[in-house]
């Protein structure tokens, strides 16, 4: 009989007392708790030992902690990422990343792997999981990994081991790391058992069982630890800013009122004890109020856990920054915080990565204009554009206060009982047109779906709480946690090819602007001022600008003319590739046709409207991403097309 298999007994219907219910109830207790569960008597459920792999998790929780001391350490970080809608397609793109340049012993591509092939196509893995509910992604990390020549092996063994400890074959594949101080493997699952049922994993067996089992197989590999590595490993940690095993003992030793007193049995934990506490109070963390009896800060764990994190921050920019050349003083590289930095950061991109490779959170290197380097956390992948190296980028942190669109939602709702919709808007301010209106209905949707906040009746009429205001402050910090900044790529083209480049370039934009950004004499900013002088030249032998006494003068027109030689330039070419005549859309024009594809110039990003025998080019909306190869239709405007998705009017506006 299988573990999650079971045959019911029934009594009569309201029997309670009979012999075969009590037996019935005394198997079910029973085989619970061969399970490694417990029956609940009142207990509250918490499903941590619901799914495969329950019973492991808790024989291995049970076993001697002394044993388990001396086992080689193994972090495990795991992630179940659901893979309906988009999910398939940030399946495919983390396998790409994964597989990226520069993460091998020799800096090259990673190479997928398998249960019995040293290279499995990635593409057949992700085709083999259509359909499934989610997957499951792990990193697994060994202390002493660099010990280790290769890690399939000990991959391949503990995928072996898991399968057992969850009675089925797993469909899955990995890659090694070696890009960072600790050797990672990285090992993406299906979320389907071998019968094609979804998996479920036990949420204690993703939680410690698996990070067991890792560290029993290299216990096994490299031998239990020593009492000499332990006592050097510990010696070590003494002088370490960042969370140690000496901290969270010291933890567990606390009273109430967060004291603490060095442990007197044990004459070298003692002096481990008494130096840590030393080095905290150096850090401001801890505080002696007595002879042998301190005081923790409240906050000890939480700010260890940053300063450690910074650190290794600090490390990873200096190994990226002197790969490229670009060595920084640590003075200037700095780690970049949204929730204090109001200033946007202006400059080129260095390196972009995973900041937290489970969560699928990016960073940014930045060089920027101010002359220092700036670790930047991004968010989300889908939360912003690609960003290659070179390419100019402003990054400001996302402002988590309501916007004038929600105070115009509260302020018309609040005069007419709570209530908000178009026709409401367009009575209490006859001067709003219906397309301005529809953006408060969208903004309000966005709003509904991330949080709830708002409700909405069958008729569209939107019920506005009077706290709106405070709802929608919550909903821009729950989404800045995601998505803290706002990056914009002010142009794609690495600085040194826009000094003699014919075309309208970032460069112009600063020599002409009203406001143009400050520029520090070094680093970043002593380039984009160099580059400057060297623009300023070739504008001038091209007849675009003069000097005129100590300053340079440019054309009115400068820009325009700039932008329309590499348009035209860019058209003639699609035009030999598509075999289709340009045409140049003009203020008031309506266009239709269908959007096949998008092109980066210069001076921006455009969509390619294709119809029969022709096309033409018009500026780029993010919001076009999701419906190249569809028809469109819209009014060519001042600050840009008014689309409406299919070529009959009652398609949806993206305006």
């Amino acid at each position: 009989m299988q573990d999650d298999e079971f045959r019911p007994r029934l009594g009569k219907i309201g029997s309670r007392g009979s012999k075969a219910g009590k037996r019935y109830a005394g198997q079910l207790r029973a085989a619970i708790n061969r399970a490694g569960g417990k029956a609940p008597r009142g207990g509250r459920f918490t499903g941590s030992r619901m799914g495969r792999g329950g019973a492991a998790a808790a024989v291995l929780r049970s076993r001697d902690r002394h044993a388990a001391f001396r086992q080689r350490r193994v972090v495990v970080k795991a992630r179940l990422v659901k893979l309906a809608g988009k999910g398939v397609d940030g399946a495919r793109a983390h396998l790409r990343y994964l597989q990226r340049d520069g993460v091998t012993r020799q800096g090259e591509p990673g190479t997928l792997y398998g249960d019995d092939s040293d290279r499995v196509d990635g593409k057949a893995f992700i085709d083999r999981a259509d359909g499934d509910r989610h997957q499951f992604r792990f990193i697994v990390a060994a202390e002493d990994g660099i010990e280790y020549e290769d890690l399939k092996p000990l991959t391949r063994r503990l995928m072996a081991q898991m399968e057992e400890d969850l009675g089925t074959r797993l469909d899955w594949v990995a890659v090694d790391h070696f890009n960072t101080g600790h050797p990672h493997t990285h090992i993406i699952v299906r979320g389907k058992d071998d019968r094609g049922e979804n998996l479920v994993i036990a949420r204690d067996y993703i939680s410690s069982g698996l990070r067991e089992r890792a560290a029993e197989l290299v216990s096994l590999d490299l031998g239990p630890r020593t009492d000499r590595e332990i006592e050097q490993r510990l010696r070590q940690d003494m002088e370490q800013e960042r969370f140690t095993s000496i901290d969270r003992q010291l933890l567990r030793m606390r009273d109430d009122d967060w004291f603490v007193s060095a442990d007197t049995r044990d004459a070298f934990r003692q002096t481990l004890q008494q130096g840590r506490l030393r080095k905290l109070e150096r850090m401001g963390l801890a505080e002696e109020a007595g002879p042998g009896r301190w005081r923790l800060d409240d906050e000890l764990e939480a700010t260890l856990g940053r300063i450690g994190e910074r650190g290794d921050i600090i490390k990873m920019m200096h190994r990226e920054l002197t790969s490229k050349g670009l060595a920084r003083s640590a003075a200037d590289v700095l780690v970049h915080d949204a929730g204090q930095n109001a200033e946007p950061v202006v400059g080129r991109v260095v390196a972009r990565g995973l900041t937290d490779e489970i969560q699928d959170r990016h960073y940014l290197i930045v060089d920027a204009l101010d002359g220092k380097s700036h670790y930047i956390d991004i968010g989300k992948r889908e939360a912003t554009e690609p960003t290659p190296e070179g390419c100019i980028v402003r990054v400001t942190p996302r402002s988590t206060e309501p916007r004038q669109i929600d105070r115009t939602v509260a302020d018309i709702a609040a005069a007419n009982d709570g209530r908000y919709n178009v026709d409401i808007h367009l009575r209490q301010d006859p001067s709003a047109t219906e397309r301005f209106a529809e953006m408060h209905l969208r903004r309000l949707e966005a709003i509904r779906r991330a949080t709830g906040g708002v409700e909405r009746e069958p008729d569209g009429t939107w019920i506005i709480a009077p706290d709106h205001l405070d709802r929608v402050a919550h909903y821009q910090r729950r989404r800045a946690r995601a998505e803290p900044v706002v990056l914009d790529k002010l142009s794609p083209m690495p600085l040194e090819k826009q000094v003699d480049f014919d075309g309208a370039t970032w460069l112009d934009r600063e020599l002409v602007s009203n406001e143009p950004a400050a520029l520090r004499d070094s680093g970043f900013g002593r380039e984009v001022r160099e580059a400057q002088t060297r623009r300023q030249q070739w504008l001038i032998a091209q007849g675009l600008a003069h000097k005129e006494q100590d300053r340079i003068v440019y054309r009115a027109d400068m820009i325009s003319i700039l932008r329309q030689r590499e348009l035209n330039r860019i058209a003639g070419q699609l035009s030999e590739e598509l075999g289709l005549s340009y045409f140049e859309a003009k203020r008031g024009d309506r266009l239709e046709g269908k959007i096949v594809r998008s092109v980066e110039l210069a001076s921006g990003k455009y969509a390619v409207i294709e119809k029969s025998r022709e096309f033409t080019l018009v500026p780029w909306r993010p919001v076009l991403d999701r419906h190249i190869g569809k028809e469109v239709s819209g009014v060519v405007g001042g600050e840009g097309t008014s689309w409406t998705i299919g070529l009959k009017r009652s398609g949806p506006s993206v305006s």
